[in-house]
């Protein structure tokens, strides 16, 4: 026969601990509420189910620390990422172009160093001393110019641009020699820039490939510099 007293006992007993089962749920629920007070969401909490993230609690020699070593991670991060880069864009570059962009860069100091004292033989000098280092077939075509340029037009002043023998008129330069060598072609080229007056109708030659220079050919230049200057 079944005691009623010790049923009622046992049901008393059973209410009891879904009452604490729900007040430990509550005191649960609260306490992850007081540490989200405290912390920042960014780690697992222990107390907290796997789904809410919180940071390491914040306080000096701690958090401190961590605020402080964020931006030079970034920092070097960026530097990184700026190298990089730069690594890529170098990559794109032949030895002989990298050099002629750093013989640009000497060029541009040396031109400040000088200033206003700059005159037409210090970048006479210059020039002639670029065309003697070249290989004997360069040389050669490179004096004739040197000599048909200066007779032809004679207001041009010689000077380097990115380490190739130049005429510039206001500081500006209208022709130039790019030997076989410069960049490892198979032909020299005699150039003009966008400053020369060549225009004719609605297109005209602005550079020529050379391999050696005849009567005809140094005739013709003489005619074309005096042209780009006028």
């Amino acid at each position: 026969m079944v005691d009623r007293h010790e049923v009622a006992r046992h049901r008393h007993l059973g209410q009891t601990d879904a009452a604490d089962a729900r007040d430990f749920a509550v005191d649960a629920r609260v306490a992850v509420t007081e540490v989200k007070e405290y912390v920042r969401p960014d780690s697992i909490c222990p107390i907290a189910s796997s789904t809410i993230r919180v940071r390491r609690p914040i306080g000096r020699g701690h958090g401190e620390g961590m605020a402080e070593r964020k931006p030079a991670m970034k920092d070097r991060k960026k530097s990184a990422k700026s190298s990089t880069a730069v690594d890529k864009t170098s990559e794109g570059f032949t030895a002989e172009e990298r050099a002629a962009m750093k013989e640009r860069v000497q060029e541009l100091k040396a031109d400040a160093r000088r200033g206003p004292r700059a005159d037409k033989a210090d970048g006479e000098s210059a020039v002639l001393a670029k065309i003697a280092e070249m290989p004997e077939r360069d040389r050669a075509i490179g004096e004739r110019l040197h000599a048909i340029i200066k007779a032809s037009a004679p207001a041009l002043s010689p000077r380097l641009w990115y380490g190739m023998p130049a005429y510039a008129k206001d500081g500006n330069v209208v022709c130039f020699f790019q030997s076989a060598q410069k960049f490892k072609t198979r032909y020299a080229t005699f150039g003009f820039s966008d400053k020369a007056t060549l225009d004719e109708d609605a297109m005209w030659p602005t550079a020529f490939a050379l391999t050696e220079l005849t009567p005809a050919d140094e005739a013709k230049i003489g005619v074309l510099v005096k042209k780009a200057v006028s």
